[in-house]
């Protein structure tokens, strides 16, 4: 197997920034890409991402460029670029024809709005025969930059890669699983930043924290839902890829997307909120792609579409909670 040393990080928002950190951590070379010029001069030069990471400090060693022919020699490459953007990354990626078929692993969470691909499928279109993995799971970027402890599900159909992948990546601080459901791992970390949205228009609305713990396990039963249309298996929709992350996103406003439901629960308007922004929010793209999915397969996800609702239909957030909350009793099933 090649040896895992120089890893090229394709991505210099916060969570590329970081997982860049906890490589360096690992004992691993790391060259990092990242498309503004604003963000590698701001690393090279004052060891800080003030636009998308300021106040924490960054390791000396690390070295951030905007040309892309720097990763060709890299033993793998870690893709952190935001889903709707990744085809596009990947054409740039394949122009640079690197001699051999570089591991990549997929650390974005969401669908592709129109074509309702996952990113392993994305990558797989547009850069061709290279072994994929996934990584993913209950992980605030600032926080693995400041190496606390972090727990992440890794996926990969080649244990032997996978494995490899995760001693790689892995060292004090930041362990990662071994799971051969890249499936699973991709739906857990796409629909949780949908439920995310709505667990932050509740907050917003000032229903509560009960309502915060229904939408989270009424949301991982429309998870495991969609799971079992498209061949997860539950295991891995109930481990950190899954549930842990629906946890983690629906509990803090540290979470892009909640605090973004929470702006809205508050009355604000989304283009607003998304025209203050530096940083993307994955769960606004992925709620229009996951409704669209789950309409597909015939999924019943009721979460998913109210948020769906709000964003892109123009729906009144009053209304659709009051449709939400009545809906007929059921029995409680997965």
């Amino acid at each position: 197997m090649t040896q895992l040393q120089h890893f090229g990080v394709i991505g210099g928002g916060a969570w590329g920034t970081a997982l860049s950190m906890a490589l360096l951590r690992a004992g691993r070379d790391v060259t990092l890409w990242a498309r503004s010029a604003e963000v590698v001069d701001a690393i090279n030069n004052t060891h800080e991402n003030t636009v998308h990471l300021p106040t924490v400090a960054l390791d000396e060693r690390l070295k951030a460029t905007n040309d892309m022919t720097a990763l060709a020699a890299c033993d793998a490459w870690l893709l952190v670029t935001p889903v709707q953007y990744t085809r596009g990354v990947c054409t740039q990626l394949e122009a640079i024809k690197a001699s051999r078929n570089i591991p990549v692993v997929l650390c974005c969470k969401g669908i592709e709005m129109g074509t309702l691909k996952f990113p392993s499928t994305i990558v797989g279109e547009a850069l061709g025969a290279h072994p994929l993995a996934v990584l993913s799971g209950p992980s605030f970027a600032i926080e693995v930059a400041r190496d606390q402890p972090t727990a992440v599900t890794l996926a990969c159909a080649d244990q032997a890669l996978g494995m490899a992948l995760c001693q790689a990546i892995g060292s004090r601080a930041f362990r990662p699983y071994y799971s051969a459901d890249l499936t699973g791992v991709q739906i857990g970390g796409a629909v949780k930043n949908v439920l995310a949205v709505a667990t932050g228009i509740a907050l917003g609305c000032g229903m509560g924290e009960n309502a915060r713990a229904a939408l989270i396990t009424r949301g991982l039963a429309e998870i495991m839902r969609l799971g079992a249309a498209l061949g997860a298996t539950p295991e891995t929709l109930m481990g950190l890829s899954g549930l842990g992350d629906l946890v983690l996103t629906c509990s803090s406003t540290q979470s892009r997307n909640m605090s973004l439901g929470v702006a809205l629960g508050q009355g604000r308007k989304l283009a607003d909120i998304l025209g203050e922004r530096k940083s993307v929010a994955e769960g606004v793209p992925t709620t229009a792609s996951a409704a669209a999915l789950a309409q597909l397969k015939k999924v019943d996800m009721p979460i998913v579409m109210a948020v769906d609702a709000i964003l892109n239909q123009g729906a009144n957030v009053a209304d659709v909670i009051a449709t939400l909350l009545a809906r007929p009793i059921k029995v409680e099933t997965a």
